[in-house]
Parts: C-alpha cells; sequence; structure tokens
C-alpha cells in the first residue's frame, strides 16, 4: 500500500512539474486593415501595436496561450492597386482597436523548454479573438464617427517561427491575420440601423485583419521531477 502511494504520487509529480512551464512576454509590430478601404494587400502594415502575451507550455507541441494586443486601423484608398479605389480616395483611421485572443499554439518539432541547448521551431496558432472598436460611417467621403463603440468577434490565423537566445528568453516572429464576423470596421456599413443608406462595398465580404510582428517572453516553472522506481 505505502509502495503504490509513493508510485502516484511520483507520476503526479512527474506530470505537473513537467507541465509548469510558463511563459510570459510582450508582443511589438504592426497591424493593417483588409475591408473595403485602403490597400488589398494582404500583409501592409501601416500602424504601431503593442501588447502582452501569456502562455502555458502544457507540452513540447502545444502552448495554451492568452494575449491582448491594442493598435489602431489605418486605411488609405490611395495605397490601393484598385484604380477604382484610388480614384474614390477615402481614407479611414480607426485609433481604439483592442483585442483579447486565447487559443492553441502548435509547434512542428519538440520545443522542449526543460532542456538545455538552443531550440528553435515553426509554429501555428489558433483560437478565438474579441476586439472593440469605435463605430464610422462615411458620409459625402468623409468619415463620420456614429458615437458608439461595439465588440466584434474573429479567428486568428497565426503562423510564426521561434528560438531560445537564452534558457529564459524566447523571441518569436509571427504574422496573423484575423477573420473577423463583422462587415462594420472599415464604416462601409454603419451599425446604427438609420444610416443603413451610407452603407458601400462588398456586402457579402466580411473584414479581415492582421498583425504583424516580434514577440520576447521570459520563461519560468519547475523542471520535471526525475521517479527512480
Amino acid at each position: 500500500m505505502r509502495y503504490s502511494i509513493i508510485v502516484i504520487m511520483s507520476v503526479l509529480c512527474c506530470h505537473f512539474s513537467f507541465s509548469q512551464i510558463y511563459e510570459v512576454g510582450i508582443f511589438a509590430g504592426g497591424s493593417n486593415l483588409i475591408a473595403d478601404v485602403g490597400s488589398t494587400r494582404y500583409i501592409a502594415p501601416n500602424s504601431a501595436a503593442f501588447g502582452g502575451i501569456l502562455k502555458w507550455n502544457r507540452s513540447p507541441r502545444h502552448s495554451w496561450r492568452i494575449s491582448a494586443i491594442y493598435s489602431s486601423l489605418e486605411a488609405k484608398d490611395s495605397k490601393s492597386d484598385d484604380p477604382r479605389r484610388k480614384e474614390r480616395g477615402y481614407v479611414y483611421s480607426n485609433n481604439s482597436f483592442f483585442e483579447v485572443s486565447a487559443g492553441m499554439e502548435f509547434t512542428f518539432v519538440d520545443f522542449n523548454l526543460h532542456y538545455d541547448g538552443n531550440k528553435s521551431t515553426p509554429y501555428l496558432y489558433t483560437g478565438v479573438s474579441a476586439f472593440f472598436y469605435d463605430n464610422y460611417y462615411f458620409r459625402n467621403g468623409i468619415q463620420t464617427s456614429e458615437g458608439t463603440s461595439s465588440w466584434g468577434y474573429g479567428i486568428p490565423m497565426v503562423v510564426g517561427f521561434k528560438t531560445t537566445l537564452t534558457s529564459h528568453i524566447i523571441l518569436a516572429l509571427e504574422i496573423g491575420a484575423r477573420y473577423t464576423f463583422t462587415d462594420e470596421l472599415d464604416g462601409s456599413i454603419p451599425e446604427t440601423p438609420q444610416l443603413q443608406d451610407f452603407r458601400f462595398g462588398n456586402l457579402n465580404n466580411n473584414d479581415w485583419y492582421t498583425f504583424t510582428g516580434v514577440t520576447l517572453t521570459y520563461t519560468f516553472g519547475r523542471r520535471p521531477c526525475y521517479c527512480n522506481f
């Protein structure tokens, strides 16, 4: 009986100790909007973005991840390759854009932080995102505030590459597109029902936005125990 208890406690020790590697750090980079206003390029950062990130490395191949990023979204028809947008000349700017995202990160190869030595791997991240933004519409070609704000939701699709700089510092470069469930980010569909006559653009396509940048995280947590039985 005593031996069984020792075995069970040892297994639990190994399991939980192995799991307890965390990362906390910062994100810095740029954002861009993919919508009915502005450039038609998918990756074209034109506004600064910064925030924080927290990870729980559940295994060498996957991590739970939470992030919060603040940015502004900007779009200018003059930057578009579409001659119709250039002629229209709309300019959109949303200076109060805030996103919270949670989900899972998958690595292509083992990224075991319990062992010494340099480790590098590509990775993918997806989950759910919630974002807060101010509502606008265009009146006579000029961006006009609706005086309201909204929450929207989306799906992040992120690809990146990370590497250890030291035993506790990890640097990563990532590009992440967010598919949203709204077409109101660019002011093409007013949120206020009384302003629906000011709609424009492709009403069948929702808006996207991207974050491109780097993360720098610090790792901490206990190393796994060694089970001698």
